[in-house]
């Protein structure tokens, strides 16, 4: 979905997100359910008691390429543009062109092995299990939010160290 500003802004978790998430998930299965393989909350909204950017990341997954023209082709038929894997691999990026009702999100179609959605969810599961590394990764983001208010690509750069440590103690090598 565009978003009309780059203010970057991150906001104390809302238990509202995860009944967006739902919502959000339904519409899109109604979609694509027939060629996904799942539908995943993932991203710092999907972390109970996280602070985070208040857009609602999904990730669609599919068992393999095979279905990915279809899933294109169905997705533009409902306002989605296609962006490309916007440079992480393992992760297609989708754009809705219209207001939709729901809250800001990132779409997100992934292979079920795409190094994009198992960090993805390497990330999040590791910050539900453990509340200290969810602290110090909320901690960064608030820091880097005020630090790079109108800096959207510094804001992520900035993550990217604290990520990276946190999937490593995940299990999953960078």
């Amino acid at each position: 979905m565009a978003e009309k500003t780059k203010i970057v802004q991150v906001v104390p978790y809302d238990p509202a997100w995860k009944k967006e998430f739902t919502r959000l998930r339904d519409y899109l299965l109604e979609i694509t359910g027939d060629l996904i393989i799942a539908a995943e909350h993932v991203g710092s909204t999907s972390v109970e008691g996280l602070s985070a950017k208040p857009i609602i990341d999904i990730d669609l997954v599919m068992e393999s390429y095979e279905v990915f023209p279809e899933i294109v082709q169905r997705l533009s038929q409902y306002g989605y543009v296609h962006q490309g894997d916007l440079g992480i691999e393992g992760r297609e990026a989708f754009r809705r062109e219209q207001e939709d009702g729901f809250m800001k999100y990132h779409l997100y179609v992934c292979p079920k092995d795409g190094k994009g959605y198992l960090e993805h969810i390497a990330l999040r599961d590791y910050m539900r299990l453990n509340p200290a590394a969810a602290r110090e990764y909320e901690e960064v983001k608030v820091k880097l939010a005020k630090q790079f208010r109108y800096d959207i690509d510094a804001y992520c750069e900035g993550k990217t160290e604290v990520v990276h440590s946190i999937l490593r103690k995940a299990g999953h090598i960078i």
